[in-house]
């Protein structure tokens, strides 16, 4: 059976921060070399079960920096053993010698495995840890403490160690509805509340990705500004623009010359299914137009409505369920097409004739309460009177 080196990433240094799959495979393991680890993290390993063998790497430091003599010495030794290998940090971004290291176990036989850890830079930590405790909830915060907080929730909060990328998608969504309710109401307590949720998902996935090695925060950051410095030319570079819809155009053109382009078989690819129908709708309808699909006026979208309603209404009268479906979507659509060419969000309105409905209604029932009765048990034309007293209120 031929050797197996696991190398594991230990993280920044403090217990906290400690990954649950590195201290799981370091469990595993049952003996680990742990190079340059802290002192309170060596304790804490070994309170876990994990025995620390001190003496298989002459020289962590050089070890770790790439040494070649260190690692062929390392390598040479393991022969037919399973040996875990502990890097502070993570050993994809904090190990320079894992290449040297890779290379020299498939040259003994020896396979390899990699479990990443949380990145030192990721925290901006100091070679010496472990981290400071964090400032009292009185006290205001940056960035790097946001990101600490949401890694020691993953190490300390059951809740959280149980998430996944997936658990957390209807979090996102509900908390940008949230963000969405908080400015249509011009609440900006609300506001900023809500952001601040909405910042603690993406704040989340990325806490996520980092602990599987994928990407960190950083990363995140950095894809974001670059994309828009690269999308806005005229802003960041020398590029002249003399209107929106220049800046439209430049932003299809230099969208279309990027990676994500080049897996999209249509112009109308990239638009998130998981919208709401109105607003998919309407983005679609927005990216025909740029390539000249479009009516030239809204009196041809008002005569495509009518078209539609008229077709509705053959179906009704065929008595066609699925037809009757179809043809409901077509003046859905035509209605959509018609807030586009009106320069209205459809979705936005949609929202806004719902809240309208619902303070109606609700007056209409605190009216009938007034007078000891319910909705229920009025007949049409005194609820079609406290419709009327509804809107006038």
């Amino acid at each position: 059976m031929p050797g197996l080196v696991r190398i594991v990433g230990l993280g920044p240094g403090d217990p906290d921060l400690l990954t649950l799959g590195s201290l799981e495979a370091l469990r595993a393991a049952g003996r680990a070399t742990a190079l340059l680890a802290p002192p309170e993290l060596a304790l804490f390993l070994e309170s876990e079960g994990v025995t620390i063998v001190r003496d298989r790497v002459n020289d962590a430091a050089l070890f770790v920096r790439g040494s070649a003599d260190e690692i062929e010495a390392f390598a040479a030794s393991v022969g037919n053993e399973a040996v875990a290998l502990a890097i502070l940090g993570n050993p994809l971004s904090d190990f320079p010698g894992l290449p040297l290291l890779l290379r020299a176990l498939e040259r003994h036989g020896v396979r390899s495995e990699l479990v990443p850890g949380m990145p030192r830079a990721t925290l901006s930590a100091a070679v010496a840890m472990p981290l400071v405790p964090l400032p009292p909830g009185s006290a205001h915060h940056s960035w790097t403490d946001l990101v600490e907080v949401m890694a020691r929730l993953r190490r300390g909060c059951p809740w959280d160690r149980e998430q996944t990328h997936a658990s957390l998608v209807p979090y996102l969504l509900e908390e940008a509805y949230e963000v969405a309710d908080a400015i249509e109401m011009h609440g900006d307590n609300d506001l900023c509340e809500e952001l601040g949720d909405l910042l603690l998902q993406v704040v989340f996935h990325a806490q996520l990705a980092t602990e599987r090695g994928a990407f960190s925060i950083a990363d995140v950051v950095d894809g974001l500004s670059n994309k828009m410095i690269r999308r806005h030319p005229h802003v960041f570079g020398n590029q002249a623009v003399s209107s929106v819809a220049e800046v439209w155009q430049n932003w299809e053109q230099l969208k279309a010359l990027e990676p994500a382009a080049a897996a999209r078989h249509s112009r109308l690819d990239g638009i998130p299914k998981g919208l709401g129908a109105l607003q998919r709708g309407q983005k679609m309808q927005d990216k025909a137009a740029r390539v000249g699909f479009d009516w030239p006026d809204v009196d041809g979208v008002r005569a495509k409505l009518a078209e539609e309603l008229a077709e509705l209404e053959e179906a009704r009268h065929d008595a066609d369920a699925g037809a009757i479906r179809e043809e409901l979507g077509d003046v859905l659509f035509s209605f959509v097409n018609l807030s586009r060419r009106l320069h209205v969000d459809a979705e936005g309105a949609m929202r806004d004739a719902n809240e309208k409905f619902y303070r109606r209604f609700r007056f209409m029932e605190r009216r009938a309460e007034t007078d000891g009765r319910q909705l229920g048990d009025l007949d049409p034309s005194e609820l079609e009177a406290l419709w009327a007293l509804a809107k006038r209120a």
